[in-house]
């Protein structure tokens, strides 16, 4: 999220797609409501359905899920024909000027490079052409037929407004409305914001989807901005903070890479993600990476991780596929590759596509250990409850450990919202019973595994009994300690490189920030985004000083925002080449002909010439980048692909079956339906009264939403003969749910290609454990096919069929009511 969620009332037009803020993000939708309010800002909504974030929205369109790549090229498109563009933006802050590579080329809907065997790109020809001081080659006119600028405008021209109306199904008139609505924020005194939240990542081009939104901004020159900005909507505890410290298959904290298996030794590894500048001056950040990246070993192994042994590199695992996601794990469960699996902290059984996978895959393991402070489907997959759940106890062999934990209202410590805020909080009341934090949890399993790999030895104890474990009780560290340790301090004394015999930190000192670390090992650092967060000044996130400068919102003395405070990232583009804030009234920093100055962190070092430095510092240009280079597997340019399973052949690409570069288990192909056999397209979405999946033990929550349904639209009522409140049947080839029928306006059929588009809404909240009545969720149906770059499994655009029903009935034979 570039931008804090405060900042959202600072905007002129806010553009909600891939979410639907009002409803499940409602705390934060005060601040588009405020902007309406005293700005006059206005709110546009695109959604498959009139959601409540439409019901206040100046204007809404309907869209098809899955389309959106096709929708927002149009509106680029329309920008560029229309001359609605911020050409000194673009000029400076974008590499439209830099001149791509002669072998690259786009046809038929695939890059160059593509290897259809294994659904993969060669991408060396996603390259610029290089100069011969190493510099990519710039055309400061535009009109290179190579450079990325004309490379784009070729690349979105087919993306008419007739074009998207026929894969969007949005009216064409609708469709324009919105593009002039958006093209007048290309000015430099107007920004637009962009929320979005699963509606896009959960798609097999998810990725993709952001990165047009992305583009958009650039072209607008609305990234850096005040009230400007590409927002996800995380707010939920924690997902920010999840992903910020690296609990994904293939990723360290901050950000850094596991290293592949080809990748032997440390020199090889930091070599390929130093980048050093492809323009003259620039920043390039990346160029720290060892820095960071030594830092975190010394944290992870301390005394144990030395220059000799290249800082105990070889106790990182390497991976032989580039990640272990969710799909992978649970393939290799269902192929028995898999003995056991921790579960902590979410339901795999409900969140994972394609439940019957899911659950075939726990009942191969040997043992499961589900960590959470509430009883989940997961940790009961074993029970038959009828239609529920219907599965053969006495097959399944799977032995399950509970291990109850304490739940975010018990605990102490930061929880990362949307803006990249580390807010610290203190817990409410003891965990109850035998309920244990999850870190005395970890701390137990550790000291456990560590005194059998010393006492029978093993392959490799290694990276077990060396680990770094400097807590004052060793059975469980405390929130400040670990915070400490990720915020980072010296493990030697620390000199100033100017003048090596003035100290400027005493060895066991926190760090200011990710500036002091180093690459020698003389400092420690267990996630450098986090540095400054934690420092000799104290907790920085437990701050609660709520001034705001200017009227920003950005409320710089509010707790801590990663990296170094800065509360807007790429605030050096909130001013023009000169250094001088495009708009006078949005202020954020200014060049005074010295340094940088205004009211955030600069985003830049403070006294770079404003000629020289570009925004974008942890890009090797220094600029935001329309065309990506090889960084997404599925290219460089967004391109329309319809989801995997589609009520419609692809326009653009006929002979293209989803996203070409999306890994996809040939077991789960063959389960694919065409819509000759399930013609309506569904997809999932949440409620205000439930949170994901533990509040239905609520029974408040239970009440206010107490029972699954499917939505639908009249005409599909009317066609299927069922009325508001009957039972349906909802299948494809991988499962059914049966559900309550709820018929509204909210949902109506589309035209796309010509055809008849019929959309179902099926919600995500219920399951056969809790107050709530029982019920299913998407992912009995949903694909097991992820994001091309992410692996997020695409739950937003699928096929279905649907039926009037008999209700279910649960394991004693009893229909519910």
């Amino acid at each position: 999220m570039t931008n804090p969620w405060t900042d959202i009332r600072s905007t002129d037009l806010v553009i909600i797609m891939g979410g639907n803020a009002a409803e499940a993000h409602p705390c934060g939708f005060k601040w588009v409501t405020y902007a309406k309010e005293h700005r006059g800002a206005k709110l546009i909504v695109v959604d498959p359905r009139f959601t409540r974030s439409a019901s206040v929205a100046d204007f809404y369109a309907p869209i098809r899920q899955g389309t959106d790549i096709a929708f927002l090229s149009g509106v680029i498109n329309y920008c560029i024909t229309h001359d609605k563009v911020q050409y000194e933006y673009v000029k400076h802050f974008t590499n439209a000027g830099l001149i791509v590579n002669e072998g690259f080329g786009f046809k038929d809907g695939l890059f160059t490079g593509y290897d259809e065997a294994k659904r993969d790109y060669d991408r060396s020809t996603w390259s610029y052409e290089m100069d011969e001081n190493g510099y990519a080659k710039n055309d400061e006119t535009l009109t290179h037929p190579r450079c990325v600028w004309q490379l784009l405008k070729k690349h979105v021209s087919v993306y008419t407004p007739e074009m998207v109306e026929r894969i969007c199904g949005t009216p064409k008139d609708k469709f324009l409305k919105i593009c002039e609505m958006i093209a007048e924020c290309s000015s430099p005194t107007k920004a637009m914001t962009s929320m979005y939240a699963l509606g896009w990542t959960q798609h097999s081009k998810g990725a993709q989807n952001i990165r047009t939104m992305c583009m958009l901004q650039l072209i607008l020159g609305d990234i850096g901005v005040r009230g400007g900005g590409v927002n996800a909507l995380r707010g939920h505890s924690n997902i920010q903070g999840l992903t910020d410290v690296g609990l994904m298959s293939n990723l360290i904290p901050g950000y850094m890479n596991i290293p592949m298996e080809n990748e032997t030794d440390l020199k090889t590894y930091l070599s390929k993600r130093k980048f050093t500048p492809t323009r003259p001056n620039q920043v390039s950040y990346w160029q720290n990476y060892d820095k960071f990246f030594i830092s975190f070993m010394k944290a992870m192994w301390g005394k144990a991780a030395t220059k000799e042994n290249d800082f105990a590199y070889d106790y990182l695992p390497k991976l032989d596929i580039a990640n272990y996601d969710i799909l992978k794990a649970v393939d290799m469960m269902d192929h028995n590759q898999m003995n056991g699996y921790f579960c902590q902290g979410f339901n795999p059984v409900l969140a994972f596509p394609n439940r019957k996978k899911v659950e075939r895959g726990l009942s191969k393991l040997k043992f499961l250990v589900v960590m959470d402070p509430l009883e989940t489907e997961t940790a009961r997959f074993w029970e038959n409850h009828g239609d529920f759940n219907d599965v053969n106890t006495s097959e399944i062999k799977t032995e399950v450990f509970q291990l109850p934990t304490s739940c975010f209202a018990e605990d102490e410590g930061a929880v990362v919202n949307s803006g990249r805020w580390l807010q610290w909080h203190w817990a409410g009341q003891n965990p109850p019973g035998d309920a244990k934090h999850d870190t005395w949890i970890m701390a137990q399993l550790w000291l456990r595994l560590k005194k059998l790999y010393e006492k029978e030895g093993g392959v490799f104890p290694d990276p077990i009994v060396n680990l770094h474990w400097p807590y004052k009780d060793a059975s469980e560290p405390q929130p400040a300690e670990l915070a400490k340790e990720m915020n980072g301090y010296a493990v030697e004394d620390l000199y100033d490189p100017k003048d090596p015999t003035k100290k400027i930190l005493e060895k066991g000192k926190q760090v200011p920030g990710f500036a002091s670390l180093k690459a020698d090992g003389s400092t420690a650092s267990g996630c450098w985004i986090y540095s400054g967060s934690f420092t000799e000044d104290g907790n920085m996130m437990a701050r609660r000083d709520n001034t705001d400068y200017d009227g920003a919102g950005l409320y710089p003395k509010w707790t801590f925002a990663w990296p170094a405070n800065r509360r807007i990232l790429y605030n050096r583009a909130s001013a023009d080449f000169d250094g001088k804030a495009w708009d006078p009234e949005r202020k954020v920093i200014e060049w005074n002909g010295e340094k940088w100055t205004g009211f955030d962190v600069p985003d830049i070092p403070p006294a770079s010439d404003p000629h020289a430095v570009g925004p974008f510092i942890m890009n090797a240009e220094g600029t935001g980048r329309l065309f990506t280079l090889a960084g997404l597997r599925d290219g460089p340019f967004p391109v329309h692909y319809e989801p995997f399973e589609s009520p419609i052949v692809n326009p653009i690409a006929p002979n293209v079956r989803g996203n070409p570069a999306a890994r996809i288990f040939d077991e789960d192909l063959a389960q694919l339906g065409t819509s000759d056999e399930f013609p309506y397209a569904a997809t999932s979405y949440r409620l205000t009264e439930h949170f994901h999946y533990w509040t239905k033990n609520n029974r408040i929550n239970a009440a206010l939403q107490p029972q699954f349904f499917v939505e639908i639209s009249e005409e599909l009522a009317a066609e299927k003969g069922v009325v508001k409140g009957d039972w349906v049947r909802v299948w494809n080839k991988r499962g059914q749910v049966f559900a309550k029928a709820l018929v509204t306006k909210r949902i109506r059929p589309i035209i796309c290609d010509g055809k008849p588009v019929h959309v179902i809404g099926i919600p995500l909240h219920w399951g056969f454990i809790g107050e709530a009545k029982k019920g299913f969720g998407p992912n009995s149906l949903t694909p097991f096919v992820g994001d091309a770059n992410s692996q997020t499994p695409e739950f937003k655009a699928f096929l279905v069929n649907m039926e009037k029903s008999k209700a279910p009935v649960d394991e004693n034979g009893k229909a519910e009511q």
